[in-house]
């Protein structure tokens, strides 16, 4: 028998880089072996945060890609709050040049009061109309929408009612409640409306997949027919790199974005009191921080007088921050402080798990970061506030550091969350909801 066909809908694809790219890109990379052939559909000219286009080496020989012109408000957004047309709108809430001018803060409230579900949302007619043509010359097996942006979902939902395909909605992140939802400054009506898309994406899809447990629960109990968690991953291939050689320093490395809810005070207070308590630390440790950080954080290290031991490196395609994973003494994972962190499980999580080297993480000690932590015994986690108990576990790292030549984890049963694992049980969704059709 042939393979079974998908439609794959995500706004970020090769050469978009940053990790809302890395999920679905995976699961194309080893959908054939578990009887799926992927069609990708994608915007030709999306707004990217950063581009790679190292990725699309991942991407499978003869995978169909459709990519249709988007219209986004981006460029009105930026000649509003005077910013340049080719600068890069960051996630998150991110500023690298200070507090948001007055401007700024009015174009979040138009970004998340006019623009709904987001920025993408001019695109949903257009695509439902050239994807139900589409769909009728050359039909698929099931429909695989990403998010977010959530516009991916509100498309799935119009070819579903217009088809009634089997249609699968992954949620990356959640969308209600995300941790930067309260900042999007909503008015009671955006809020009822964006929840109202919510609840019919979650109900009319045949299967909600969450990479955590909570948002699993959280749409269940919202109506979900049926919802399962397939975390994110690891791929292996991306780590099989030759030449690595350990950093001669002490380094403790952070890869990916720092928005304000990721910058921990207790990590500046415990970097500050190990510095100021052994000369050898001081001489040592390095704290590695790559991608863009909120100029926030820049004025945390300042505060704490830690210039000296930080070393900023901006955002680096995805083969070079895996090698600064496997060439650091240490990782540092930060949770978001934000009502939902205990079931906050970021992609680069697993990544670091893949590498072998200590986790010190920053977050709920009752979170889902802790657990997998425990389970797996790949490093340590203090709770935010927690400086003492953070300056610890870097301590016992440095001491081993010192004493050892190195510091390494007890890791086992990582193997689970590799990206071919995950799209072994990722088929097996799409096999129920395919088979639900015949």
């Amino acid at each position: 028998m042939g393979l079974k066909r998908a439609l794959v809908l995500t706004y970020y694809w090769p050469p978009s880089g940053g990790a809302g790219v890395q999920r679905w890109l995976k699961f194309v990379k080893y959908l054939r072996e578990y009887g799926y052939e992927p069609v990708v559909y994608t915007a030709a000219n999306g707004e990217m945060p950063v581009y790679d286009p190292t990725l699309a080496n991942d991407i499978p020989e003869g995978v169909e890609e459709i990519r249709t012109e988007i219209w986004e408000p981006y460029h009105l957004y930026k000649k509003m709050v005077g910013g340049n047309s080719k600068e890069k709108i960051n996630t998150g809430f991110l500023s690298e040049s200070g507090n948001p001018k007055f401007t700024q803060k009015l174009g979040v409230w138009i970004r998340g009061n006019f623009f709904i579900p987001d920025a993408r949302c001019f695109w949903i007619k257009p695509s439902v109309k050239y994807l139900t043509q589409y769909l009728k010359d050359h039909p698929v097996d099931v429909i695989i929408s990403t998010g977010p942006p959530h516009t991916m979902h509100m498309i799935a939902l119009g070819l579903k009612r217009k088809l009634g395909t089997p249609w699968v909605a992954d949620f990356r992140d959640p969308w209600t409640n995300i941790d930067f939802y309260k900042d999007l400054m909503l008015t009671k009506l955006a809020d009822w409306r964006h929840h109202s898309m919510e609840r019919r994406v979650v109900r009319n899809a045949d299967y909600v997949v969450t990479v955590t447990k909570q948002d699993r629960d959280d749409y269940l109990r919202m109506g979900a027919k049926r919802a399962v968690t397939i975390t994110n991953g690891y791929d292996e291939d991306d780590f099989k790199q030759d030449g690595i050689t350990l950093d001669e320093l002490f380094t403790l490395s952070h890869i990916g974005t720092i928005p304000p809810s990721r910058n921990p005070e207790s990590l500046w207070k415990a970097m500050s009191l190990l510095v100021k308590k052994n000369e050898d630390f001081a001489r040592d440790f390095q704290l590695k921080l790559v991608g863009k950080v909120d100029v926030s954080v820049r004025q945390m290290i300042a505060k704490y007088g830690l210039d000296a031991n930080v070393n900023f490196i901006d955002y680096l395609p995805h083969a070079e921050a895996v090698k600064q994973q496997l060439q650091s003494r240490a990782l540092l994972l930060l949770v978001n402080n934000t009502p939902n962190a205990k079931g906050i499980l970021t992609g680069k999580f697993f990544e670091y798990l893949a590498t072998g080297r200590p986790v010190v993480a920053i977050g709920p000690t009752d979170g889902e970061v802790a657990a997998v932590l425990r389970s797996t015994g790949a490093g340590s986690c203090s709770d935010f506030g927690d400086a003492d108990t953070l300056a610890q576990s870097i301590e016992v790292l440095y001491r081993q550091f010192k004493e050892q030549g190195d510091c390494r984890n007890a890791s086992s049963g990582a193997s689970q969350f590799s990206r071919r694992n995950l799209t072994a049980q990722m088929a097996k969704v799409l096999d129920e909801v395919v088979g639900c059709r015949l």
